[in-house]
């Protein structure tokens, strides 16, 4: 039997400092599609020990990787040159 996804809560809009709170993101997003973690790593197109680091902020991704998969789970990142105003 399959297991079943819990959605995981969309966090707040935040600027991204760490990559716990990219995680939480990348999470949120393929959970609230329930998309299983296997499921989600083919459908990006990247391994699931690569998924599982991003959402766990555990060890080192390439950041080629980390793009491709927000772009296909509906993540966006923002850039920004200098202080915030």
């Amino acid at each position: 039997m399959a297991k079943t996804v819990k959605p995981t809560e969309i966090p707040a809009p935040q600027p991204l400092h760490t990559a716990e709170t990219l995680g939480a993101f990348v999470r949120a997003s393929r959970t609230q599609t329930k998309m299983g973690i296997h499921e989600a790593a083919a459908f990006c197109g990247v391994a699931v020990g690569t998924l599982q680091k991003i959402e766990r902020a555990n060890g080192d991704v390439k950041l080629s990787s980390v793009l491709t998969v927000c772009k296909m789970l509906g993540v966006s990142i923002h850039i920004q040159f200098g202080e915030q105003k």
